[in-house]
């Protein structure tokens, strides 16, 4: 039988008086499409910068596989399996893609790695092989700060998958992008993610998205989960229509 790949159990989380998690228990297994959903403040957010480490949790722990991260470092989190791409993409803009994406080869290696060439004819085929799953060949010699938002955004996530994640979170990943380019943007994600064991989490504000690529979806309200179902059953919740989507009568 699977085991749960994340477990967050009991999180909470205090800025002051403002409550921004509180009770978080989530079991993610592998392979999963996972969407979380909820207002502006609703503590998505807060998830995921507790589980990817930017944001140490009050209390309660996060677990990788069974093994305790709670607390540890965003790099340390990283080298383990879960990595993230962000809703403005973490990019070098004066850089090229096949730039970036060796630069993330070379974070994914050893200490030693770091005196071999960067330009290697390995870390090259490697790094031509990713942007390829997603694509993107035809811009790999284009410097970043020429390309469109759903480009860019597509390779920070190439980045993001360079380490073979376990858990793979994506922050808004069609946020900024066209209406007639989501679904195409969406489509690739996935389709270059279909041959990795990779469990995906998305923040996601579209409900067309949510319907179209989640599995499961947790609502957040106030801090906290609100609704955890397929994705039919959380859009048809009482609360998560007054809450979250806005269309209860």
């Amino acid at each position: 039988m699977n085991e749960p790949v994340l477990e967050a159990k009991a999180l909470e989380r205090k800025f002051g008086a403002v409550v921004a998690a509180s009770n978080i228990n989530v079991s993610v297994m592998p392979g999963a499409r996972l969407s979380l959903i909820g207002a502006n403040g609703a503590g998505k957010t807060t998830f995921v910068n507790i589980v990817t480490g930017y944001v140490k949790p009050s209390s309660g722990e996060i677990r990788l596989a069974g093994r305790d991260i709670t607390g540890l470092s965003p790099r340390r989190i990283t080298q383990l399996g879960v990595c993230r791409s962000f809703q403005i993409p973490q990019l070098c803009e004066t850089m090229t893609p096949i730039e970036n994406i060796l630069v993330a080869i070379g974070a994914t290696e050893t200490r030693s790695s770091y005196f071999l060439p960067a330009r290697s004819d390995e870390r090259l085929d490697r790094a031509y092989a990713t942007l390829a799953r997603f694509g993107l060949e035809v811009y790999a010699e284009r410097p970043v700060d020429e390309l469109p938002g759903g480009v860019r955004k597509l390779v920070d996530i190439a980045m993001a998958l360079v380490r073979h994640p376990r858990v793979l979170l994506l922050d808004e990943p069609t946020s900024g992008v066209s209406t007639e380019e989501k679904f195409p943007l969406m489509d690739c994600i996935m389709a270059a993610l279909e041959t990795e064991d990779v469990a995906v989490i998305f923040v996601e504000h579209d409900m067309d998205i949510v319907t179209r690529y989640a599995d499961r979806v947790l609502a957040f309200y106030a801090g906290q989960i609100i609704a955890d179902d397929r994705p039919d059953e959380v859009l048809s919740d009482v609360e998560v229509q007054k809450y979250v989507t806005g269309t209860a009568r």
